[in-house]
């Protein structure tokens, strides 16, 4: 009896150790997957606070919340199986469906700066005789756009542990998506909500704190207005990476060697820089010497510079020529109903 007692512990301490090799393999490779998605998240971090300004104070953490469960429905309910099942059955698919999706930031973006340009901004003090943003239109639109940037967080995670069993990434994905969905939105709150934390210093009896106080509240507006801006070139920048590189992947690669070899001219002939491919070993002569070393950091900054700035530029041509066609679409198609109205 005693020793099969023995023997049965021995067994669920086994399975104890491998279950915790599991764990903590599952939290490295989701750290791993995280990492290389960083890029989106910061670009996340900044689109999201732009869709609470003009809403009222008390309205804004409320908001946050419905957009965070609208971002963590999109990554386990949407996003989670349908790239878990394309990877598995149909992983052609994967890079034309990001590549819309790319192409629908670049659409966003373009349409702001439009709108911004014929002083159609938002209304953001909400003073009296000024009509507030819906809620409902700003979450549906914020958790529109936080459904490409998810997509495109949850396919690089999945491009990290694509050799990963199906469960293991399943579980992985998961991981990633609950993570930076908590972190991306914990940060979002903390900033809308950084100028109430400012006033509450202010009425500190320290000095030294209520002066802090003071700096964030006078700071807060300027900080929104730079995370609009940011947010707006993040979605060309995104939108327009993914169709260089989904373009690249498909067969069409001039646009991409075009601006990879600007990039490593940038870099002082490095390499590629960040977001870059290598590359491939046969564009180099055979014989000919190794290309000189890259000029330290400074030579890695320009060049994610120069790739950075050539995915803006390309979603923002994109962004408009979008723009226009669905403007043409619209008003043709407000014409015919009009015209069918006047029929009647």
């Amino acid at each position: 009896m005693s020793g099969g007692l023995v023997a049965l512990l021995d067994d669920v301490a086994v399975l104890a150790r491998a279950a915790a090799a599991s764990v903590d393999d599952i939290g490295v490779a989701a750290a791993r997957a995280s990492a290389k998605a960083a890029g989106v998240v910061v670009d996340d971090t900044a689109v999201t606070p732009q869709y609470v300004r003009g809403l009222a104070a008390a309205r804004e953490l409320p908001i946050i919340r419905r957009i965070a469960v609208g971002s963590l429905r999109n990554k386990l309910l949407i996003i989670l199986p349908a790239v878990l099942l394309l990877s598995q059955f149909l992983p052609f698919l994967l890079t034309p469906i990001l590549m819309v999706g790319g192409a629908y930031l670049c659409f966003e973006g373009a349409e702001k700066i439009w709108h911004k340009l014929r002083g159609r901004g938002h209304a953001h003090d909400g003073a009296e005789g000024e009509q507030l943003p819906d809620e409902d239109a700003v979450v549906s639109g914020a958790v529109r756009t936080d459904f490409i940037l998810s997509a495109e967080i949850m396919v690089i995670s999945l491009n990290e542990v694509a050799d990963e069993p199906f469960v293991s990434r399943a579980v992985i994905l998961a991981v990633v998506g609950i993570g930076i969905t908590v972190l991306v939105y914990g940060v979002v709150g903390l900033i809308v909500k950084m100028d109430d934390i400012g006033l509450r210093l202010a009425q500190v009896p320290r000095a030294a704190v209520a002066r802090l106080g003071r700096g964030l509240v006078k700071a807060m507006p300027r900080l929104l207005t730079v995370l609009t801006v940011v947010g707006t070139a993040a979605m060309l920048w995104v939108g327009g990476h993914i169709l260089l590189v989904g373009a690249e992947e498909l067969g069409l690669s001039a646009p991409y060697e075009a601006v990879h070899h600007v990039e490593e001219a940038g870099a002082g002939g490095g390499g590629a820089g960040a977001g870059a491919r290598p590359a491939p070993a046969a564009a180099a002569p055979r014989g000919a010497a190794p290309p000189p070393a890259p000029p330290g950091a400074l030579g890695g900054l320009v060049g994610w510079l120069v790739n950075t700035l050539a995915s803006a530029v390309l979603g923002l041509v994109v962004g408009a020529v979008v723009a226009v066609v669905v403007g043409l679409t619209l008003h043709r198609r407000g014409d015919r109903t009009a015209g069918g109205t006047a029929a009647h």
